[in-house]
């Protein structure tokens, strides 16, 4: 087994459950993590044998780009589609961060975390 980390991938949405941020949207950051078996891909040498961290990369992008009120939302739709496309994936586990959340503070990012595993 072995674990693949694709992290910081920024991106600029307009996730949130105020009116504001779907027009003016924000910047977020994102972090995966898998765990798969890569045993194969450490011999071979071949894309086809490793999780391909250019997919999930894409997966995050194209997820983020829907518009959600609440974080832990496209967190769910991100790993659902990690583990609906990428077979070989035990596990996921995937932070979405929104960077200087409108809170009424000085506050650097709000992060969402969620994990889950892959079912049977």
């Amino acid at each position: 087994m072995g674990i693949i980390k694709v992290e910081n991938i920024r991106v600029y949405a307009y996730h949130g459950c105020l009116l504001e941020e779907g027009k003016i949207g924000s910047d977020y950051r994102v972090d995966v993590k898998v765990k798969a078996d890569l045993s194969k891909s450490t011999k071979s040498d071949e894309l086809e044998d490793t999780v391909d961290y250019v997919h999930l990369n894409l997966i995050v992008k194209e997820e983020m780009a829907i518009r959600a009120k609440l974080l832990e939302h496209v967190a769910d739709r991100i790993i659902e589609r990690i583990l609906e496309e990428i077979p070989m994936v035990k596990w996921a586990k995937i932070s979405v961060s929104k960077i200087n959340p409108p809170i009424g503070g000085d506050v650097e990012m709000v992060t969402i975390v969620l994990k889950r595993k892959r079912k049977g």
